[in-house]
């Protein structure tokens, strides 16, 4: 009889500590998928941020080339003759 109380009393404890660390667990787990949220939506700021960075370079490289600097005058030329066909294009489609 003293066994089975012994066994029953030990078993209480294991099934205790298995609730408070599942407990624990749960709340880790609360914790990193809020740190993952933010960790996302930081992410998708920086990529925002670094997506305009990179047009405001494409930007000063333009004005640039327009200024005179002959660095980049070949890719200024390539846009703008891109941009006129797109705009021929444009004005071919609306004579249609």
């Amino acid at each position: 009889m003293r066994d089975i109380d012994t066994i029953i009393a030990e078993l209480e404890q294991r099934l205790l500590a298995l609730v408070h660390k599942y407990d624990a667990l749960v709340k880790e787990n609360a914790g990193l998928r809020e740190s993952l949220t933010s960790l996302q939506e930081l992410q998708v700021r920086n990529v925002s941020l670094i997506r305009e960075k990179e047009e405001e370079i494409a930007s000063l490289r333009m004005a640039k080339s327009i200024q005179g600097s002959n660095d980049y005058s070949a890719e200024a030329k390539r846009k703008i003759n891109a941009l006129i066909r797109e705009i021929d294009w444009c004005i071919a489609k609306l004579s249609d």
